[in-house]
């Protein structure tokens, strides 16, 4: 036997404005951004975000594969890099420090929904990877995870809890593997 729940109360999570401007952002991504013959042009791509409201660095790197959800929810500090086919899934806020890359085929996934409650409501958790970071290849990142500086995201690992400094983690779950240390020079 199914509850019998009220399911008018809930409202929907997103405004038109933003449904709007999602609508604007996937029509100008397809056409302006995401073209192939697209990719030597970096500058291009991070005009149209900043245009889109990103707080993004010209410095920055973000290639014409990567798929971002909602540029106005993300911000990029100088030399950070959104490697190819990464997916900024950025309902939420995504913050990437500088001098951090996340690499290719990489998943930022910053919102998740309530399972406690019978409506399944959206909820946005900000993602925040610190400066010095590096996200490898085809890893996931959950919702409200934050990453602090210089730590290391192992291929393919599933991260779901906040990662120290200066450490290495993977696997799925996400695990403590060493300690990062830097070579001097």
């Amino acid at each position: 036997m199914e509850p019998n729940i009220d399911l008018s109360k809930y409202k929907n999570h997103f405004s038109l404005k933003n449904k709007v401007a999602r609508c604007i952002w996937n029509i100008s991504y397809l056409l302006l951004f995401k073209p192939f013959f697209l990719n030597f042009f970096n500058k291009w791509r991070i005009l149209l975000l900043k245009i889109f409201g990103a707080k993004i660095m010209w410095s920055t790197n973000v290639y014409s594969s990567a798929k971002i959800w909602a540029p106005w929810n993300l911000e990029m500090g100088e030399y950070a890099c959104l490697g190819p086919y990464v997916d900024c899934y950025n309902q939420g806020k995504i913050k990437i420090g500088a001098n951090t890359t996340i690499s290719q085929k990489a998943y930022l996934c910053a919102s998740s929904h309530d399972i406690s409650d019978p409506s399944n409501p959206l909820i946005l958790k900000p993602i925040t990877i610190e400066d010095q970071a590096w996200i490898a290849a085809d890893s996931f990142i959950g919702p409200g995870v934050f990453i602090r500086q210089g730590a290391v995201v192992g291929a393919r690992s599933a991260v779901f809890k906040n990662v120290d400094a200066w450490t290495v983690v993977g696997g799925n779950p996400a695990v403590f593997i060493k300690k990062r240390e830097l070579k001097s020079f």
